[in-house]
């Protein structure tokens, strides 16, 4: 079996595009297709529909792309270990992060692990905290930090640190000058949340809970899909949100936004780092792992 095509249906069954696939693998359109029509050849079924401009699996391919998935994950593995008996460390580390972890706690981490392992590439997967644990069961990472425990069985997640969210409101708003408002006030002004399946938003709702409110207790003016875009809406006056503290220093020091707190509301969770309870773990994952337990002790335990 040719690993070569593998990749490049698995790279095409994601993107969802001859084209884009043939620019992530630096082939060209012909290749892909040919390559594809290679595989389908050897397996005597259809895998890909094409449908105008997109492409998506059929139902064999769906099933294949799973096999096809672990087997490179399984080459990969078998490649770094190869690697760790020479003494070395190398290859592709595969990790997810959700938002605000991905975006504001992974990079310096990373940063630090490839100054121990300088030969290694990663590569960093950013979604909701609900599509970055589907990413572990599905296999596509091998590790992840989420800001919401995973529901599900399979995964096993392991407290990371603490996390913080505070109100932000934009310059010149009537709050920027305090440093507390009360919980009718906060009932009161247009907020602006994540969508649903993201960590920040689930930890609002518990902390509403907690307290006997629901979300229909806020006056809800917007849902975003990125912090980055909650961060904007607040700046130019859409409303005001909820948001890790980590989210928003630089724009605390630029004068940008400010932050209050709620006066007997508290909103905090933990990031979680994921695994799969049942699959193996590559060489690579493995001192990933163990790097990141001398980052944060309390994970050891």
């Amino acid at each position: 079996m040719d690993l070569r095509r593998l990749e490049i249906f698995v790279k095409v069954a994601e993107l969802g595009s001859f084209s884009r696939a043939a620019e992530a693998l630096y082939l060209t359109q012909p290749t892909v297709s040919e390559h594809i029509r290679g595989l389908e050849d050897e397996l005597g079924i259809q895998l890909l529909d094409r449908l105008g401009r997109g492409t998506i699996a059929t139902r064999a391919g769906l099933l294949y792309l799973g096999y096809a998935q672990r087997l490179l994950a399984l080459s990969r593995e078998a490649r770094q270990a190869i690697d760790q008996f020479q003494g070395r460390m190398s290859g592709q580390l595969v990790v997810g992060g959700s938002t605000i972890p991905g975006e504001y706690l992974l990079p310096a981490l990373i940063g630090q692990f490839r100054e121990k392992y300088p030969e290694i590439s990663v590569s960093l997967l950013i979604g909701s905290s609900r599509q970055v644990t589907e990413w572990v069961e599905d296999g596509k990472v091998e590790t992840a930090v989420v800001g919401a425990r995973p529901a599900t069985r399979q995964l096993e997640a392991r407290e990371l640190t603490a996390d913080e969210l505070v109100v932000i409101v934009p310059a010149g708003h009537p709050w920027s000058a305090r440093v507390t408002v009360t919980r009718a006030e906060l009932e009161a002004e247009p907020m602006i949340l994540r969508e649903r399946g993201s960590g920040s938003r689930d930890a609002l709702e518990r902390a509403l809970a907690d307290v006997g409110l629901e979300l229909s207790a806020l006056r809800i003016v917007g849902e975003f899909g990125s912090t980055q875009a909650v961060k904007q809406a607040v700046r130019a006056g859409v409303g005001i949100s909820l948001m890790s503290r980590r989210a928003v220093l630089d724009e605390r020091q630029a004068g940008f936004v400010s932050c209050v707190t709620v006066e007997g509301f508290t909103v905090s969770r933990s990031f979680y780092l994921v695994v799969h309870r049942d699959r193996s773990r590559s060489p690579l994952a493995l001192a990933f792992l163990e790097f990141l337990k001398s980052q944060f002790p309390a994970m050891a335990s």
